[in-house]
């Protein structure tokens, strides 16, 4: 099994709500993976004895996200990346959120071993501010950053969405470089990680 010193993932959660006395979720408008499933893919597998771990959260589940770092094999480190998303009109995005308007996606990092030393920028900036696209695809941005603050290392992305040069890619819209023992190919390909343009605009007020 190949092995990456960055690993990139922006993967699908459960959400099971009940918000001003209306219950929501989003499991019956798109099939997402449960916290159990998500934990238990092997990561660990194609993690380098050194490795950094991106991974892609909402703020409600924050501890949901650290935790499967953690199952993943790495120790949480810090929030690398704030994405304050804008519409295409320039406007700030604010949803409703369960307490306060949510603005904001988060990426956090996480750590096995110890690639301390891999930084080769300090100039990198936490915050992202970038457009809300189709199906809130993460900005492109946040990969580059990645490498101006690591280098250009093996790296891979998880449910990536699109193929991207000089990254490996596993997920159900692209030609996988590497696959995960006891996920066939056709069981992947049912995996369904994005909404519509309808469902997401519906839905992602409460889920930010």
């Amino acid at each position: 099994m190949k092995k990456y010193d960055i690993i990139y993932a922006d993967t699908t959660w459960s959400y099971n709500y009940k918000i001003a006395g209306h219950s929501f979720s989003l499991d019956h408008e798109y099939e997402t993976q449960s916290k159990q499933w998500i934990s238990q893919l092997p990561v660990k597998e194609i993690a380098n004895k050194d490795c950094c771990l991106f991974l892609w959260v909402t703020s409600p589940l924050l501890d949901e996200g650290i935790k499967v770092l953690e199952d993943w094999g790495f120790k949480y480190k810090t929030v690398a990346f704030v994405w304050s998303k804008y519409t295409n009109k320039g406007k700030l995005v604010s949803n409703l959120g369960r307490w306060t308007m949510g603005n904001v996606e988060l990426c956090i990092l996480g750590v096995k071993g110890k690639p301390n030393s891999w930084r080769i920028d300090k100039s990198i900036k936490q915050l992202v501010q970038a457009e809300r696209t189709i199906h809130s695809r993460k900005p492109n941005e946040v990969r580059e950053r990645i490498v101006n603050l690591l280098g250009n290392r093996s790296k891979i992305e998880l449910f990536a969405r699109e193929k991207v040069e000089n990254w490996d890619a596993w997920g159900n819209e692209v030609e996988c470089d590497i696959g995960f023992e006891g996920i066939s190919q056709s069981e992947l390909e049912n995996i369904n990680f994005e909404l519509t343009i309808a469902q997401f605009a519906a839905l992602e007020p409460f889920i930010v």
